[in-house]
């Protein structure tokens, strides 16, 4: 298993050290040691991060089809609602036939799974003194010596010999994982998901699991974490977070609360620029207090002719 991880490892180390050399130039290669291998675990995050944008954008993409799915996904249940089987195999190609998939919105998270492995290992490695990748010789003897806010990096809660400052930024790291988790899936169902009704939806069941369960998950399994670990898994948490605010403020789900917030502010902004005239959805023109205008055919008109007496 560790010879097939290995090239997961020497990348991992690979960016990390890469970091840490290019901002020994910056604040010096011999000083700063702390600052310099915790940075380059945030740079390594935001490396991650920038090559899953198109996977994030695919993300979207499934949730908003999946979104548009609902009245049929509710008539197949409905239909087929004796036959489970037979409802299954109507969902699936509904799914194939839209091309969209009810587990998009986990896709972020498990393709980062192999680079969270290989990160915990390393770390684990330093530790133990068993280095990984290439994270050797000096770099090892100066790791293992890096700390944040006074906890070694490569210490965990449960660490042997693990002293009191360690466990405290340990726990504090972790109630922020947590926090940062719950706050990200909240935003996406409160703001950025329309209103559907909540009886045997796939989607809605799905969200409210990561919603409460996750943040339980990192919780309880953020104790055997590293402190590397938990800066990395806490940094990805902040840019899920950015990210997502951006996305339902600037280009947000048809049908849900963000959107109907942003057509607001564009129709008072519409109101307040264009004077009294404003655009109905069909293009005609109608009047401050809603009449429609006469259109103006720009038409000479005729004189009229003088009757003969």
């Amino acid at each position: 298993m560790s010879t097939i991880l290995n090239p997961l490892y020497y990348a991992v180390s690979w960016v990390i050290v890469t970091f840490h050399s290019i901002l020994g130039f910056v604040v010096g290669k011999t000083s700063h040691e702390s600052f310099k291998w915790s940075a380059s675990i945030i740079g390594l995050v935001v490396l991650i991060r920038v090559i899953l944008i198109p996977l994030f954008v695919k993300q979207i993409k499934s949730q908003r089809a999946l979104t548009a799915l609902q009245p049929k996904m509710k008539e197949i249940q409905k239909r087929y609602k004796d036959d489970r089987q037979k409802q299954s195999e109507e969902m699936m190609k509904l799914y194939r036939e839209n091309k969209t998939n009810p587990l998009a919105s986990c896709f972020p998270i498990l393709a980062q799974a192999p680079i969270f492995f290989a990160l915990f290992t390393v770390l684990n490695g330093i530790a133990k003194n068993h280095p990984h990748g290439l994270l050797k010789g000096e770099y090892l003897l100066s790791a293992q010596q890096a700390k944040f806010f006074g906890a070694n990096l490569s210490s965990s809660f449960l660490s042997t010999h693990t002293d009191t400052q360690t466990k405290i930024v340990t726990v504090l790291l972790i109630l922020f994982m947590s926090a940062t988790t719950f706050t990200t899936q909240r935003q996406l169902m409160v703001k950025g998901m329309p209103k559907m009704d909540s009886s045997n939806n796939l989607m809605l069941q799905q969200q409210k699991i990561m919603l409460y369960v996750f943040p339980v998950i990192f919780a309880v399994s953020g104790v055997n974490f590293p402190v590397g670990v938990l800066i990395y898994w806490s940094t990805t948490n902040l840019w899920t977070l950015g990210q997502q605010f951006y996305v339902i403020k600037r280009n947000p789900t048809p049908g849900s609360p963000a959107y109907e917030e942003l057509q607001a502010k564009r129709a008072a902004k519409g109101l307040d620029g264009a004077g009294s005239n404003t655009q109905n959805s069909d293009g005609n023109s109608s009047t401050e207090n809603g009449a429609p205008e006469a259109p103006n055919t720009r038409q000479r008109q005729q004189p009229k002719k003088k009757k003969k007496k």
